[in-house]
């Protein structure tokens, strides 16, 4: 199975770019983040035309996340991160597929520290490690896949003494990102390549693209139930390079899932 996650930045917009990626690539599951349309201008029909089954959680303008399959039924779990009922920003979904639990999220930028947006970054957080550890306590295979906002180290980000200060970088923010991967998540993406620079974001500006002066921003974090049935993954840098397309490049992830069951030897019957 082929999970992906994939910050689209408008999925009315990227339609054609998003279309394009699926049909050469084709994911299993895919987490979308940033659709910036409301309920009601989702393209559902356009995905399900290219295979593919969705639940989604939109926002006009801004936010907005969504999960698509192509394999088994979407069944939807929750739409929101407990902890804040007031919290009116589209940045969690998840759902259970084939029994596999898949929370798509989209974490808050937080810019500019110090700030307010920066505390709810913090704060949103919080929930996301309160919610992630009552799903390792299930004992259900997970996935949390999304747009991260947060470069856990400083290999994962082009010049990193540029970036002390923003809130993808701060240490409270790294900090934030490592309880969760202490509670037994693992980065699939880091742990399939230890050490090397691989980045899943570039800037419209300043030739970032050309330059490959990125940021890893975009994670897929598993529980330890699936960690063992890591095959591969990477990310499909040359997306970000075609036309109109998002900021962001898909991060992807295959596993060895559904497990497959062990074959029954039939017991051979006693002589008489």
């Amino acid at each position: 199975m082929i999970i992906a996650t994939y910050n689209v930045n408008g999925v009315n917009g990227r339609l054609n770019v998003l279309l394009r990626w699926l049909d050469a690539a084709r994911p299993d599951l895919v987490c979308l983040q940033e659709l910036k349309a409301p309920q009601e201008k989702f393209p559902e029909a356009a995905l399900r035309d290219a295979g593919y089954s969705a639940i989604w959680r939109g926002q006009k303008s801004w936010n907005g996340v969504a999960i698509l399959s192509r394999r088994g039924q979407l069944i939807e779990r929750r739409r929101a991160l407990p902890g804040d009922s007031e919290d009116a920003h589209s940045r969690y979904i998840e759902a259970e597929v084939e029994g596999l639990v898949i929370g798509c999220l989209y974490a808050p930028n937080g810019n500019p520290w110090p700030g307010p947006k920066f505390e709810y970054k913090l704060a949103w957080f919080q929930r996301l490690q309160k919610h992630a550890k009552k799903l390792l306590t299930a004992g259900a295979p997970a996935v949390l896949a999304g747009d991260y906002n947060v470069m856990p180290t400083e290999i994962d980000v082009y010049k990193p003494e540029r970036w002390t200060d923003d809130a993808l970088f701060r240490i409270e923010v790294r900090e934030a990102y490592a309880k969760l991967l202490k509670q037994g998540w693992t980065d699939a993406i880091r742990t399939l390549y230890p050490g090397q620079r691989v980045y899943t974001f570039w800037d419209y500006f300043r030739n970032a693209y050309q330059r490959n002066a990125g940021l890893r921003i975009d994670h897929l974090l598993l529980s330890p139930e699936l960690a063992p049935k890591l095959k591969r993954g990477g990310v499909d840098r040359e997306v970000r390079g075609w036309e109109k397309t998002s900021d962001h490049a898909p991060a992807w992830v295959e596993l060895d899932w559904p497990a497959k069951p062990k074959r029954k030897i039939a017991a051979k019957k006693r002589a008489s």
